[in-house]
C-alpha cells in the first residue's frame, strides 16, 4: 500500500510555509487549516453518493448528494487542527475523538480519551492527523475502528514517514493514505525529517 500524495502547487505552496521556522502560530494554524481542506478533499474522492434531480431556474437537473459522509476521527491534539476543514466539506459527518500520548522514551502511544462509538455498523471512518511517524497512534485508532465495525477507512495527514506508511501496511487494516508530502524518514526520536516540528507545539503554543 503506498500513500496517496496530493501533488498540487497550492498544497505545496502552504506545506513549505507549514515547515518554515519562522512561521508564527497564527499563519501556521491558517496554512494547516488550507492544506487539510485539500488533502480530505482527495481523501472523499470515492465518498459514495446519491443520485438526485433538483430544480434549476430553466428545468431539471440530475445530481447528487452525500448522504452518509464518514465519521471525522481527530487524534488529539494536533488533529483537532484538520478538524474545521474536513467540517467544511462534510458538515453532516460525525466526530468521535481520540486521544492518545505518545511515551518519549517507548515511542508508543497510550490512551486517555476515546469517544468513538462501540458500533459502527459498517460506516465509514476518515482519520485526521497531521504527522503519520512512526504510525502507532493512527495503528491503534484504526485497529479501534475496526473493532467498531467501521467500514472504509481513509487516514488524512499533512505529512508521512516510509516507516509510518510501512507500519500501517503491515497492520493489515485496509487503511487508505492520502498525504500532503511522504517526506525521507524519522530521526533518532521518531520525528519526522525534514518535517515541520511538533505540528500539536506549533497549533497550540505549548513548545
Amino acid at each position: 500500500m503506498a500513500a496517496t500524495v496530493v501533488d498540487h502547487p497550492v498544497v505545496q505552496d502552504r506545506l513549505t510555509r507549514l515547515r518554515h521556522v519562522d512561521t508564527d502560530r497564527s499563519r501556521f494554524r491558517h496554512a494547516l487549516h488550507e492544506v487539510a481542506r485539500l488533502v480530505v478533499y482527495e481523501s472523499l474522492r470515492d465518498l459514495p453518493v446519491t443520485p438526485i434531480t433538483v430544480p434549476t431556474p430553466l428545468t431539471e437537473a440530475q445530481g447528487a448528494t452525500v448522504t452518509e459522509p464518514p465519521m471525522l476521527v481527530p487524534i488529539l491534539r494536533a488533529g483537532l487542527g484538520m478538524l474545521d476543514a474536513a467540517l467544511e466539506l462534510v458538515p453532516d459527518a460525525r466526530v468521535g475523538f481520540v486521544g492518545l500520548r505518545r511515551d518519549e522514551q517507548t515511542l508508543r502511544s497510550e490512551w486517555y480519551l476515546d469517544t468513538v462509538p462501540a458500533d459502527l455498523d459498517g460506516a465509514a471512518a476518515l482519520v485526521l492527523d497531521p504527522m503519520l511517524a512512526t504510525g502507532g497512534s493512527m495503528i491503534q485508532t484504526c485497529r479501534r475502528l475496526r473493532d467498531a465495525g467501521a467500514g472504509s477507512i481513509v487516514a488524512a495527514c499533512i505529512l508521512a514517514a516510509p516507516e509510518g506508511v510501512a507500519a500501517v501496511e503491515a497492520a493489515a487494516l485496509d487503511v487508505a493514505i492520502h498525504t500532503a508530502a511522504v517526506d525521507p524518514g524519522l530521526n533518532e526520536v521518531g520525528f519526522i525529517v525534514p518535517g515541520l516540528g511538533d505540528a500539536g507545539d506549533r497549533l497550540f503554543g505549548t513548545a
